[in-house]
């Protein structure tokens, strides 16, 4: 998956914004204001994806390009290389556990005003 592929499907979800508040070089997804997606335009192509402790374990000894998050608290991120083995179909369903970690995250006013958009 390139980097527009995975903008657009982060995109397509429901209360997602996206903006640069680290800098022009990292493109960050946000629903209803809360981080679920950092990437950035350098090479290779990664993402940091928020991920459950024990699922995160698990997904970084299955695969080489899922390491411990560059910059984030390593036991809920994982920074994934979009350039590897991760198939597209994996990618998006890491995508997604980190978009559901989020929203399950918010609080209960955050969560009302997702479900109106």
């Amino acid at each position: 998956m390139d980097l527009e592929a995975f903008r657009k499907y982060c995109l397509s979800k429901k209360g997602v914004s996206e903006g640069f508040p680290f800098g022009e070089d990292t493109l960050v997804f946000k629903v209803m204001g809360k981080i679920f997606a950092i990437t950035s335009f350098e090479q290779p192509l990664s993402v940091n994806l928020k991920c459950d402790p024990e699922k995160a374990v698990e997904l970084r000894e299955s695969y080489e390009d899922v390491q411990p998050g560059y910059h984030m608290n390593k036991k809920h991120w994982n920074t994934v290389n979009f350039e590897g083995e991760i198939s597209v179909r994996e990618l998006k369903e890491m995508t997604d556990h980190s978009y559901e970690l989020v929203v399950n995250s918010l609080t209960k006013k955050l969560k009302e005003e997702l479900l109106r958009l």
